[in-house]
């Protein structure tokens, strides 16, 4: 049999014929007007006031905490991160000089531990918590939302594998005070690189739009320009290279953003193929390991299927030899890999260490059939 593979092409023949179209035009490729557009339209399709791209879902990480901190919106240094994550939602904060202290994860949605999170606000009393939602499912927002306003936590939405999932009918990443999403070639859809920080906020929008973009005022409104450029007395002529906070540049392209307009549209099929194949997982292996809680108010947009087992490393083998690609489950405990031990130590987490222990998770992505669903169940299930 050909390989399983854990991603399937996400910007199809169709896509490239329509780019290869658009840049035939001569269009501007730098950052420009179609940006902007896919920034409006992504803002609306998840229901959030604002959208800033960026170059990918990391830049979008760096980008939301730099500014929280540049603009003095973090009460300490403090920042609370799920355990279970990507490197760069803990890498950041570290490079940032803030203080990241770890959460465990909890084994029915793989988000957040509820009740280690809110020991860690009552006795350390961080400024901000990074919440992530891992392979699309879904944490109970409602009583995450309730307990960081309980003990004035700003919120922050790591989105980057669960786009197209919601909870009570919203979308992932309205929830927060800022959230970020990857467009990576691997995820749901795709710009080849890329992410967004969305917001309410119009302050800290301005604000990232300044940052991402060395620091100047071009992309800000024309009443925002006019308000720093009094402000500051920078004549017109002076304002093309007047920066008026520390920035970055983290801009993206309009290539990207043609790209971007046609994955939104793509968003909701491709969720819904990917919920089915959760479905189809969960019949084939419902011994998973753990206790998957796919609550009535949630959508799921998988990202892949996970699996707990103590005898992953022959079930990876075996997979691995019929050409199905399999990974850790994301990356098991963050508080036990180099980059974290060199500075703090390790970090013991109960639950994020039996995944980094024994998870991994197989494909799922909008190309894989059922048959190759119950091929991969099939081997699994000889080892219970």
């Amino acid at each position: 049999m050909g390989t399983i593979k854990l991603v399937s092409d996400t910007i199809s023949q169709d896509d490239i014929k329509d780019l290869i179209g658009w840049l035939e035009t001569n269009p501007k490729l730098t950052k420009g007007e179609l940006t902007v557009e896919l920034e409006k339209e992504w803002a609306e399709k998840m229901g959030t006031k604002y959208s800033v791209f960026v170059n990918s879902g990391s830049s979008a990480i760096l980008l939301m905490v730099a500014a929280l901190k540049e603009f003095n919106r973090l009460k300490n240094k403090k920042v609370v991160v799920s355990s279970l994550s990507w490197a760069t939602d803990i890498s950041t904060p570290m490079l940032l000089e803030l203080e990241p202290i770890l959460v465990d994860c909890n084994l029915t949605d793989l988000s957040a531990d509820l009740e280690h999170l809110e020991e860690i606000f009552i006795s350390e009393e961080p400024s901000a918590f990074i919440s992530v939602a891992p392979l699309g499912f879904v944490p109970n927002m409602t009583d995450l939302v309730a307990l960081c306003d309980k003990y004035d936590v700003l919120l922050l939405e790591d989105v980057c594998e669960s786009m197209g999932s919601k909870h009570k009918g919203n979308y992932l990443g309205s929830f927060g005070f800022a959230s970020v999403f990857s467009m990576y070639f691997g995820h749901h859809v795709s710009t080849i690189e890329g992410g967004f920080i969305n917001t309410n906020d119009e302050d800290f929008y301005h604000e990232l739009l300044m940052m991402r973009s060395h620091g100047w005022d071009r992309d800000l409104p024309e009443w925002k320009q006019t308000e720093l450029r009094t402000k500051y007395n920078v004549s017109e002529f002076e304002s093309f290279y007047t920066f008026y906070v520390a920035g970055m540049n983290l801009r993206s392209t309009d290539l990207q953003a043609f790209i971007g307009l046609g994955a939104i549209k793509k968003l909701d099929r491709v969720s819904n193929i990917r919920l089915r194949n959760l479905e189809t997982y969960l019949e084939e292996i419902p011994n998973n390991g753990f206790n998957l809680e796919i609550r009535e108010s949630d959508f799921i947009s998988n990202f892949a299927y996970p699996m707990i087992h103590d005898r992953r490393n022959e079930i990876v083998k075996e997979l691995a030899n019929i050409g199905v690609e399999v990974r850790p489950l994301i990356a098991g405990n963050m508080g036990r890999k180099p980059f974290w031990v060199d500075r703090y130590g390790v970090t013991a987490l109960p639950n994020a260490d039996l995944i980094h222990t024994n998870g991994f998770y197989v494909p799922n992505h909008q190309d894989i059939t059922s048959k190759e669903i119950k091929i991969i169940g099939n081997i699994i299930k000889k080892y219970e």
